[in-house]
């Protein structure tokens, strides 16, 4: 694949079918290995190994309703009462972090109401705390902790 402003980490990658697939720890399967796909399995590394977010309560493509209408946030971090903490949201490398991904998130977040947003291309992240309170998104500078979230 491609180099991307991640960590490194043993990953496995097999032939099916004459396709590439990835293996996904967090839903115990191989899944086909997109752009997008490689930016999640290095981020959610990332997140677990680099940022001590908890393995057991990272889930990717979580089924939501919004609006009647069935949706798949890429990868969902729960608290520990198992209340939606954080979504992430992954775009291949060659696609810009605009402010339509942002949206894609936002409106995501309609449904789930989380603290965090975080968006990747594998290249660039980042990261905004939602404070409901006063109506506004704080950009933080860095993906932050799990103890700090």
């Amino acid at each position: 694949m491609f180099a991307l402003n991640l960590p490194v980490f043993e990953y496995k990658i097999r032939q099916q079918e004459g396709k590439s697939k990835i293996f996904d720890p967090l839903r115990h399967k191989f899944v086909a290995l997109t752009p997008e796909e490689w930016v999640r399995q290095h981020f959610v590394n990332y997140l677990i190994k680099d940022r001590n977010f908890p393995a057991g309560r990272l889930s990717n493509e979580c089924n939501i309703q919004l609006n009647g209408l069935k949706r798949r946030c890429d990868t969902v971090l729960y608290d520990e009462y198992l209340k939606p903490l954080v979504i992430i949201e992954y775009k291949a490398p060659e696609i810009q972090i605009t402010q339509t991904v942002f949206n894609q998130i936002a409106t995501y977040n309609m449904a789930l109401k989380v603290k965090y947003l975080i968006v990747s291309n594998g290249l660039k992240h980042y990261c905004c705390r939602m404070d409901y309170e006063n109506q506004k998104v704080d950009y933080l500078e860095a993906i932050p902790d799990y103890s700090a979230l």
